[in-house]
């Protein structure tokens, strides 16, 4: 039974890691075309992604609308959670029901509707256009992660707060975030992953300054290449490097 387990184990992470270790090796292949046989190793690749302005500038504005878009897709949904949690209101079964649908509805159709109401209303197509739409997709995980995390915990901690005469900022920002800071960096690390790699959206509200996945599919469009290989890599590579740090510094610091 346990080589059963070992051997089921293995073939899950095979099927996870695989691409991506296929990825890192013919990001190394000296040729051209990143396919078998392999050839090299050699790092020029790395270092024509690393010398391409274009491509880190598109990488800065990934990670720009990420972050921001990210920061404030959490925000609203900690306030309608908190909101819907905590207060009893007329229709909030209707209103929490509005707000996690976008999560049903395609990007392509979110992408598109935005197009129309930012054309209609004169916004330009930017970078800010495309967070907006980050923004949309984003704020219904936020809320459904965060307030399914609003438990009785919590309201307890809050009243016992009330009773020791806090206001309700002071509950809010000591009691209730504090209590709820697992579940708040989830959704905001998972908005910023499913930002980060966001394609649909970005090439529809961008125009000059585009993010990283819209640049990829630039070079895409004229061939296979090492360097997109070498891209993915330090993409992968810096997802890692992340994950790694908070859970050093930040999650194995809370179980210590």
């Amino acid at each position: 039974m346990r080589v059963i387990q070992w051997f089921y184990l293995a073939v899950a992470f095979a099927f996870i890691y695989l691409p991506v270790a296929s990825l890192v090796l013919f990001s190394l292949k000296d040729g051209n075309l990143p396919l078998p046989p392999f050839e090299g190793p050699t790092l020029r690749w790395y270092q024509d992604v690393l010398g391409d302005h274009q491509l880190m500038a598109a990488l800065g504005n990934s990670l720009l609308v990420a972050v921001v878009s990210s920061f404030t897709a959490c925000t609203l949904g900690f306030l309608a959670a908190y909101g819907l949690a905590r207060h009893v209101l007329p229709g909030s079964a209707f209103m929490r029901g509005l707000l996690i649908a976008p999560m049903t509805v395609s990007y392509l159709i979110v992408g598109l509707g935005l197009l129309i109401v930012f054309n209609q209303l004169g916004i330009g197509l930017s970078l800010w256009a495309a967070g907006t739409g980050h923004v949309v997709i984003n704020l219904p995980l936020c809320f459904a992660i965060i307030y399914a995390s609003m438990g009785a915990q919590q309201q307890n901690a809050e009243h016992a707060a009330r009773d020791l005469g806090a206001n309700e900022a002071r509950v809010i920002t000591l009691v209730t975030i504090p209590m709820l800071a697992p579940a708040i960096l989830a959704a905001f690390f998972l908005a910023m992953t499913l930002s980060w790699d966001e394609f649909v959206i970005a090439f529809l509200l961008t125009r000059f300054d585009v993010t990283l996945p819209v640049e990829i599919w630039s070079l895409l469009r004229s061939g296979l290449s090492s360097k997109t290989n070498a891209i993915g890599s330090l993409v992968f590579l810096g997802s890692v490097t992340v994950v790694l740090l908070l859970e050093i510094f930040l999650f194995g610091r809370r179980r210590a």
